[in-house]
């Protein structure tokens, strides 16, 4: 399989759940970038799947964002890739990327 991703993802370990045909799930992100990021979960999905994923940022608040299942790992997790709504979305998630980098991991 070729490498596809096309922006740096930076580690960050933050709660999550998401949701999705399957219903809701706890999860953890370990890592993100602007297109996408790896969801920690025993939940399963199939690929292409729609997915809603909202992290719990340091901050308290949820950044929920909306996307698709891009790789699957049984009993591990699963990366997506994201479908932003509106640039507000957008603006949110540059704000944790850019502060991943100031906080330890």
């Amino acid at each position: 399989m070729s490498e596809r991703r096309t922006t740096e993802r930076k580690k960050v370990l933050l709660d999550a759940r998401w949701k999705s045909m399957s219903g809701r799930h706890e999860a953890r992100v370990d890592d993100v970038s602007l297109g996408g990021c790896f969801v920690n979960t025993h939940g399963h999905v199939e690929l292409g799947e729609p997915v809603e994923l909202e992290i719990l940022l340091p901050s308290g608040d949820w950044l929920t964002l909306h996307g698709a299942v891009a790789s699957y790992h049984p009993g591990v997790g699963f990366g997506m890739w994201f479908r932003f709504g509106n640039a507000a979305e957008r603006t949110d998630l540059k704000e944790l990327i850019a502060s991943a980098a100031d906080r330890p991991v």
